[in-house]
């Protein structure tokens, strides 16, 4: 079974950069035909998908996020990593990143999803 893990600062500072790492084990992020997303949920609000890099390394984004968000991954450490700039409070969310069959699994849930278990990022001066 694909277990998921995410790691990183719990707190960061307005304009600075969030970044986020996603340690899967279980199976591997470079296996056919699967995307790995990270997706978010502020306070009080629904899930946010915010983009993905898919089993190839290519990578799609969110189109209100785009301009702010790089995903990328280390395929030796079966790691994908989520970098999300000049952070604001409207930033502050529990991260979640994911494995799917579908690009947008929020949208879309695939047959299959696995997903972590989310990790809290307060931006706060």
């Amino acid at each position: 079974q694909v277990q998921l893990q995410e790691s990183g600062p719990g707190l960061v500072k307005p304009s600075q950069t969030l970044s986020l790492t996603c340690t899967v084990s279980g199976g591997s992020i470079t296996t056919n035909y699967y995307y790995w997303s990270w997706i978010r949920q502020p306070p009080g609000k629904g899930l946010e998908w915010m983009g993905a890099i898919a089993y190839s390394g290519s990578t799609y984004y969110s189109p209100s996020l785009k301009s702010r968000t790089s995903i990328s991954r280390d395929t030796s450490k079966n790691q994908f990593t989520l970098q999300l700039s000049s952070v604001t409070p409207e930033d502050t969310a529990v991260y979640y990143c994911a494995q799917s069959s579908s690009l947008d699994p929020v949208e879309t849930p695939g047959p299959d999803d696995y997903w972590g278990q989310g990790t809290q990022v307060t931006v706060s001066s």
